[in-house]
């Protein structure tokens, strides 16, 4: 790689070539710049080169004249909640999400506490790249404060969209997989109130992850062999920044990051329909938590599964582009109740506007112990689709030249270019997208059989 990859709401790269202190300090300094006055909060996943980051991360900062919240390893939805808990103008979590740990990177905070949208993130890179940084004099440089207790908002606001004691008379056996990631940290305490019976796989933030950190089938298999041959009701595996999760059924068979989202889609719709009776293990309990039925938004990459159950309960659904800044833009503009991805990152509105893991384990829970359902069960009354996700490496600039290039191969059908190229094929689409966080164009295609869905794939390829 010889560039910065800079997505709509930060940047990554490989630490000493790409990614370096002084690139992170000129972006910090570039993003304060943006900011009215205040102070930033500033966390970091468990990676070996967080802490060197964060150094020259509060430097920059300071030296720009902003106070700075050192709050540590942080898990990426719990950074949403500080900023907004601490007052904070902003904040920067350092994090390459799932890419492998030679990476590291910046993902920068609104004050609503939310990753920034694209025009913010423009006017922070026209900064980086041009403009001029402004530095304080020693008498009006910022100071670096230290938070002990990060997680309690989070934990708060996740507990009370739930029904808790119909969880906890289940005592459920959950695995779940940190990978030694950041996702522990809160993850123990909230299986614990959960009185689940819990396994942690890579509890420790150490940052030397056990498997590629991307939470996918190929890189979860021997995880799927541990549940298999072990007595769990569900297993949740995350990707290092806890942003994202994949579900493993009790029976070891990988459910996948794409249905993350839509179980626990249908689990909310059912609350705001009133159809979510408690189990015969939950007589007396109650839930706290009133739920309101509205609008739905997904990315253009995420699976039409969303969609029949949106229509299912009557709400609308949206589409937005490839990006968690642009579906959270899409579900301020609708007012909408629920989104998410289809990579396993659900967002729900009640406890913050960032993709959360902590979210979809909570609602995965709790729609087990209301339906009084095993996880296999919820999954196999979802509507059937096969989703294949492929990748090429490519030259990014090349990206929209091949893309006008395919879409003239399908000019007979409908061609959306919302974000890269979606083709509509009535029974099944595909969608070719230029990465934002990696050199590679990625291939989706759905359809209601993998077959179909890896022929569609191969006709894309030979095309490319």
């Amino acid at each position: 790689m010889s560039d910065l990859i800079i997505s709509v709401s930060g940047l990554r790269g490989v630490v000493g070539e790409t990614l370096t202190p002084e690139v992170a300090m000129r972006y910090a300094a570039a993003f304060a710049g943006t900011l009215p006055a205040g102070g930033i909060v500033i966390t970091r996943d468990s990676r070996a080169s967080g802490p060197m980051l964060s150094d020259a991360i509060h430097a920059a900062l300071n030296a720009a004249g902003r106070n700075t919240f050192d709050t540590g390893i942080t898990a990426t939805p719990t950074t949403g909640i500080l900023v907004r808990q601490l007052s904070a103008v902003g904040g920067i979590q350092i994090t390459a999400s799932h890419n492998p740990s030679e990476f590291n990177g910046m993902k920068l905070f609104s004050s609503e506490g939310r990753v920034i949208p694209k025009e913010v993130g423009e006017g922070v890179l026209r900064l980086y790249s041009g403009g001029n940084l402004s530095w304080k004099d020693s008498d009006s440089i910022g100071k670096r404060i230290e938070c002990k207790n990060t997680i309690t908002g989070h934990q708060k606001a996740i507990i009370e969209t739930i029904n808790l004691n119909a969880i906890a008379e289940r005592k459920f056996r959950v695995l779940l997989d940190s990978n030694h990631g950041a996702g522990a940290l809160l993850g123990a305490w909230l299986f614990d109130e959960l009185e689940c019976d819990v396994t942690i796989v890579g509890e420790a933030p150490t940052g030397h992850f056990l498997h590629l950190p991307e939470p996918t089938r190929e890189n979860l298999s021997q995880i799927c062999d541990v549940v298999k041959y072990g007595n769990f009701d569900v297993a949740f595996c995350q990707d290092p920044d806890a942003d994202r999760v994949a579900v493993i059924d009790e029976l070891g068979r990988y459910i996948g990051e794409e249905l993350t989202v839509a179980i626990s889609l249908e689990h909310i719709l059912r609350v705001a329909a009133g159809e979510a009776e408690l189990g015969s293990d939950s007589i007396g309990s109650k839930r706290l938590f009133k739920r309101e039925s509205g609008a739905v938004v997904i990315n253009c990459a995420t699976s039409r599964v969303n969609e029949d159950i949106a229509k299912r309960y009557g709400v609308p659904i949206y589409r937005s582009a490839v990006g968690e800044a642009n579906v959270v833009d899409l579900m301020l503009k609708t007012g909408a109740i629920f989104g998410g991805e289809g990579n396993g990152g659900p967002i729900d509105p009640a406890v913050g506007l960032v993709r959360d893991s902590f979210v979809g384990m909570v609602q995965i829970l709790d729609a087990m112990a209301s339906s009084g359902k095993k996880i296999s069960e919820i999954a196999d009354n979802l509507p059937k689709y096969s989703l294949v996700k492929r990748k090429v490496g490519i030259d990014s600039s090349k990206v929209p030249l091949l893309l006008d290039k395919i879409a003239e191969s399908f000019k007979g059908l409908l061609c959306d270019r919302l974000d890269g190229l979606r083709i509509d094929h009535g029974d099944a689409w595909v969608l070719l997208r230029g990465s934002n966080t990696e050199p590679i164009i990625r291939i989706f295609a759905e359809s209601t059989s993998e077959k179909r869905s890896n022929e569609l794939c191969d006709e894309i390829e030979n095309l490319l």
